[in-house]
């Protein structure tokens, strides 16, 4: 199984891309939502982003990367996004990172670890798993103290 990249050169871009996910962490947050963003880029075109709509939605598919994935693949007019990369604010779950497999996404950057369930490469690496039909490139770390102090702050204030 190939690493997780925790050594990456961030360009100026992906900084931004990821500064544009934590903006939308930031309305899930003000929603009543766990902080958690997502920016889906391809052809080096923003064509969808989301934030996390559990509670909204009364889903519990409604994670930020499963919101943005359907509103990019709506746009598109396909079910997959061969070429695409996700920004997302959380290492992905299990679930979303079994969508971003069956989406072909080429490259997921994420800017926090998800210890207790994150599958990018933290619990498990599904997203880069050597028996799954597509492995995604994976990037961590990019704006990590931001989107973990946003996500800390978060999970303070809900304890009161």
């Amino acid at each position: 199984m190939q690493k997780v990249n925790r050594t990456v050169i961030w360009q100026q871009h992906e900084k931004d891309l990821m500064r544009r996910a934590l903006a939308r962490a930031g309305e899930a947050e003000a929603a009543g939502e766990v902080a958690v963003g997502a920016v889906v880029e391809l052809d080096g075109a923003v064509v969808a982003d989301g934030n996390n709509r559990v509670i909204r939605d009364s889903d519990p598919s409604g994670h930020a990367e499963m919101v943005a994935l359907r509103r990019a693949c709506a746009r598109v007019g396909n079910y997959r996004l061969p070429g695409a990369t996700l920004y997302v604010t959380l290492e992905p779950c299990a679930m979303c990172a079994g969508a971003l497999v069956h989406a072909r996404i080429r490259r997921v950057v994420f800017a926090a670890w998800d210890p207790r369930v994150g599958a990018g490469g933290s619990i498990i690496n599904l997203l880069d798993h050597p028996h799954m039909n597509h492995r995604c490139i994976v990037s961590a770390g990019l704006l990590a103290e931001e989107a973990e102090k946003m996500l800390r702050n978060f999970f303070v204030s809900r304890r009161g």
